[in-house]
């Protein structure tokens, strides 16, 4: 591991902030959902074109996390996410007092670029900072911290626009930005730059691409991220039919329960300990994809908020699995690899909703899920073809 410099925190301390700091960030690419027909009624256009502030949000986000997985091998992980961080602070500030749609949008795609000065280079840096006994399970924080942010970011938004209003949406965000930029610059440690240059970095990437493994642990992590944003999409459609009538609000808070198996990544390093990654990583596929099975046939509220639970579980577990998976693989070039990884779960989470609607179209829910269901079974399938460059099996994973 690199030498830390002087002002090292104790490994907690510093989780706890990239923990929350990967929450309040990531919600950001999820606070613009509730917010499509409030645009929509504010600027009196339609929602079709309300929805390019989510749109072209996400378009920024994936080309940035091609950008800026490179350029911290360059500059420094620490680097990148500290001037990421001020220049999202800033950016989200003028969120908030926009007159325009057209402003609010062309503002959300920068605040997208700005956004992916995080995620591709916070795995990366948890893998270069803590120890291998310990790397596993700041993986799955992180990894804990983006999922809940889908829910998070929602419930957030959807409370500060029924009492403040939209545009606060953003203001409190950049407020929490400005406090988050603070513990950063003064509480995580910086690791030197691997010295690569960004011509080099980026010709690592397309080495990268090169390895057959990894093109299969892409296809695992673009059906999970597809099948995870499908299912509550398919979700809020089924639960607001005439089936069961839920209201916006209703949906929410059913959706606001699958945080219960976003925490089971919290405990995935101690079963990679015990049984290893790759068949952690099957298990948990398996499990997700019989939650989307039972979903499609539930009728009872319960039974289906328990299925909801245990895909998320499920899904949970597999993440921070694959993405150890991914930087064991990727090797040297970890970060080119994350960046990758970054630009796929994206794209996955993106095609999701869009093939979703395509299928509810048929008004038949049990065929929504049950073909999530089977894009899971290609990743399951897909774990087969991956060969881990070591047989290493990771020890003395568990919490600090």
């Amino acid at each position: 591991m690199k030498k830390l410099d002087k002002t090292a925190q104790p490994n907690s301390f510093i989780i706890l902030i990239l923990f929350f700091a990967g929450l309040v960030i990531m919600s950001s690419f999820y606070v613009t959902i509730p917010l499509i027909p409030v645009l929509s009624r504010e600027f009196s256009v339609s929602e079709g074109q309300a929805v390019w502030a989510s749109s072209l949000f996400t378009l920024c986000f994936a080309v940035g996390c091609l950008l800026f997985g490179p350029l911290s091998d360059r500059f420094g992980r620490k680097k990148i996410m500290l001037w990421g961080l001020a220049a999202l602070t800033i950016v989200t500030i003028f969120l908030g007092f926009q007159s325009s749609l057209s402003s609010v949008i062309m503002f959300r795609g920068i605040q997208g670029l700005t956004a992916a000065t995080f995620s591709p280079v916070v795995l990366p840096y948890v893998m270069e900072l803590f120890p291998q006994n310990k790397r596993v399970f700041a993986v799955s924080c992180m990894s804990a911290s983006f999922l809940m942010a889908g829910i998070i970011g929602q419930v957030y938004s959807s409370f500060i626009t029924s009492h403040l209003g939209w545009q606060y949406v953003f203001i409190i965000l950049a407020a929490i930005y400005f406090l988050l930029t603070l513990l950063m610059l003064f509480f995580i440690p910086n690791l030197p730059p691997n010295g690569t240059s960004v011509a080099n970095a980026f010709n690592q990437m397309r080495k990268t691409l090169a390895q057959r493994s990894l093109w299969f642990a892409y296809v695992i992590a673009l059906v999970m991220l597809l099948s995870f944003v499908g299912m509550y999409t398919a979700l809020g459609e089924f639960l607001s039919s005439s089936l069961f009538g839920f209201t916006n609000q209703q949906i929410l808070y059913v959706r606001s329960v699958g945080i219960l198996g976003m925490l089971m990544s919290l405990f995935s390093s101690g079963l990679i300990k015990r049984y290893s990654v790759i068949p952690i990583l099957r298990s948990a596929i398996i499990l997700s994809a019989i939650g989307l099975i039972l979903l499609g046939f539930g009728a009872n509220m319960v039974f289906i908020i328990v299925m909801s639970v245990v895909f998320v579980s499920g899904i949970a577990i597999a993440i921070p699995s694959l993405v150890s998976l991914v930087g064991e693989l990727g090797g040297a070039s970890r970060g080119a690899a994350i960046s990758i990884y970054s630009v796929v779960v994206n794209s996955g989470a993106t095609i999701g909703p869009i093939l979703v609607i395509q299928l509810l179209r048929t008004g038949n829910y049990i065929l929504a899920f049950s073909i999530l269901a089977c894009f899971l079974l290609l990743g399951f399938l897909s774990t087969f073809f991956v060969k881990r460059v070591s047989p290493v099996v990771e020890k003395s994973i568990a919490p600090f």
